[in-house]
């Protein structure tokens, strides 16, 4: 039975993967982060089906602790490592740019050592992004452009992308980085961009919302569905040779866009309800961003199956059966409205 670490195991594409993986016959083990409060809701489901049976395991860890990481891939002796543990949210980046550069840095060093001195062949992914590539230009980007890091996140992300290809180089090691443009889910964090618009939709459609504040309304990225781009993943890992892979669907939108697109689906005019507020802004703004996966696709078999306005839908979707849950519990007094979303119709 193959055996495979992932770090990030709580995060979107940790759920996907995870779910991929197990549906495949692996032993999954996971790291998560010791916390007062239970952080594991996106896979809970997975720990109900298939933790008695020992096919998901969860350890306690961090990236920034070598010590157990090494001890982690000694005794679980995986096959295959997925390092998508990271402080990924890029405005935040800029707030706190010495916690997201060490885990971005030191936590892929702090996984490759060890696979480096194991005995076993074990094959490492590490997750890169397309936000290293910086944006200054509209022409797609592959494999072989420039980076040109405009943010902490970033930077971190460019030298844990140039460090998994030295392991490679160096010690003949089996390790591929993954370049995901932006992949977006139900699952998506609730402070992205994408899920903050749909979750606002689905509150609007309902009455519990009035307005949604977003930053730039002009930056433009290439979406896609994270279920797809997991499978892209695994993909890669089962290549005969170890490389570096874009995933993108080769279509970019804009914020804007986005917001309409999903106003649309509850037959709103977005710009009735988005208004805008220099305190979303980043300091230092990616414009535009536009993958080319052919590679993947060349040799991979792999393309973007779900459609922009797919993706939309089912965010919408869900969020909107989200609200109607929260409908109920406001009817019912179980919960007050927050700071951030102060409407109560009751």
């Amino acid at each position: 039975m193959n055996k495979a670490l992932v770090t990030g195991i709580t995060g979107q594409d940790g759920y996907y993967l995870a779910k991929l993986l197990l549906e495949k016959g692996y032993e999954v083990h996971g790291t998560i982060r010791r916390s007062s409060s239970i952080n594991t809701e996106r896979i809970d489901p997975l720990i109900s089906q298939y933790s008695k049976e020992g096919l998901l395991n969860l350890h306690y860890s961090d990236l920034l602790d070598s010590a157990s990481l090494s001890s982690l891939i000694n005794n679980i002796e995986p096959n295959e490592v997925y390092n998508l543990a990271a402080q990924s949210h890029v405005a935040v980046s800029f707030k706190n740019p010495i916690f997201t550069s060490q885990v971005g840095t030191l936590g892929s060093l702090s996984l490759l050592e060890p696979i480096r001195h194991s005995d076993n062949k074990i094959k490492f992914y590490q997750a890169s992004s397309s936000e290293m590539y910086g944006g200054q230009t509209n022409k797609k980007l592959n494999e072989e452009s420039l980076f040109d890091p405009k943010s902490p996140y970033a930077a971190s992300k460019v030298f844990a992308h140039d460090i998994t290809r030295i392991y490679r180089e160096s010690y003949n090691l089996f390790c591929v980085n993954g370049i995901l443009f932006n992949h977006e889910s139900p699952f998506r964090g609730e402070t992205f961009v994408t899920r903050k618009i749909s979750k606002a939709v689905g509150r609007i459609h309902l009455g519990l919302q009035n307005k949604l504040t977003l930053g730039n309304l002009d930056a433009s990225r290439d979406w896609g569905f994270a279920g797809d781009y997991i499978e892209g993943m695994w993909l890669m890992m089962q290549h005969d040779e170890a490389e570096d892979w874009v995933l993108a669907t080769g279509k970019s939108y804009k914020v804007s866009e986005f917001a309409e697109e999903a106003f649309n689906q509850v037959g709103l005019d977005w710009s009735d309800y988005v208004e805008t507020s220099e305190k979303y802004l980043r300091p230092n703004e990616v414009e535009y961003l536009l993958g080319d996966s052919s590679k993947a696709e060349k040799k991979l078999g792999w393309k973007a199956k779900t459609s922009f306005k797919e993706l939309v839908k089912m965010m919408v979707d869900h969020d909107i059966e989200m609200a109607k849950q929260e409908d109920v519990l406001l009817k019912n007094n179980l919960i007050k409205p927050t700071w951030e979303n102060p409407v109560n119709k009751y």
